[in-house]
């Protein structure tokens, strides 16, 4: 009886000292396992909290559509990676654009226009437009002349620089004479139709600030129909 009664104690010291140790292992075990969880919540907030992209910043080719491509795009920088002249970058927490995500600034380096498309093949989730195949009927944007007063063209200078470096040159921009009280200005005029959104005119206008630029299609373009007031043009 005093064996079993020293045996039982012994086994209720042993589970007294090993209790505590387990709950204390299990606690570091969900504390770990919490703030690894609250951690990802935290970053994939912080993530798709991001500002929508700023106008200048521009998609490579074959993107969908911004809130479609926000929501496939993998932020792998397989693109990146593949694209042979270094143009695109992932959005860091500096750039104005959702974190992660491709992008290029046509002033500081415009898309080459490669004809095989290699930052479309790169992609794995479609986020660029697999069917894609013709580099002339990407679009990343298109072109606007946004200053009309430093134009040089506008002035009654001749300068055809942005003419003569478009990659579609004599389709997606050309010089289209009009009559002031200067007399009869050559204009640089963009056919949308035909303008990938490149930025390669943007990039070698001779002016300290560019005064053609490129811009997401539905920022450069105006849409007929109603405004916002209700009336509409006919």
């Amino acid at each position: 009886m005093t064996k079993h009664t020293i045996a039982e104690e012994s086994v209720i010291l042993r589970s007294g000292v090993e209790e505590p140790a387990r709950r204390k292992a299990f606690k570091r075990v969900f504390r770990h396992m919490g703030v690894a969880v609250l951690g990802t919540v935290v970053a994939q907030a912080a993530i798709f909290s991001r500002p929508a992209r700023a106008a200048k910043i521009l998609r490579p080719p074959g993107a969908l559509p911004e809130k479609e491509f926000d929501s496939t795009c993998i932020r792998c920088g397989l693109c990146v990676k593949d694209c042979p002249y270094d143009i695109l970058k992932l959005a860091s927490w500096a750039d104005p654009a959702p974190l992660g995500t491709p992008f290029f600034e046509a002033r500081q380096n415009p898309c080459r226009m490669c004809t095989d498309i290699p930052c479309v093949k790169a992609c794995p989730t479609g986020a660029l437009d697999p069917l894609l195949t013709d580099i002339r009927k990407a679009d990343m944007g298109v072109a606007v002349l946004v200053d009309h007063e430093n134009c040089l063209n506008y002035k009654g200078l001749t300068c055809s620089v942005c003419v003569r470096v478009c990659p579609i040159r004599g389709e997606a921009i050309s010089l289209k004479p009009i009559q002031n009280e200067r007399g009869l200005l050559q204009i640089p005029t963009v056919n949308p139709d035909k303008c990938t959104g490149c930025g390669t005119c943007e990039k070698h206008c001779v002016l300290s600030e560019a005064t053609i630029r490129v811009l997401p299609r539905e920022l450069g373009l105006g849409v007929s129909g109603t405004n916002a007031m209700g009336r509409s043009v006919w």
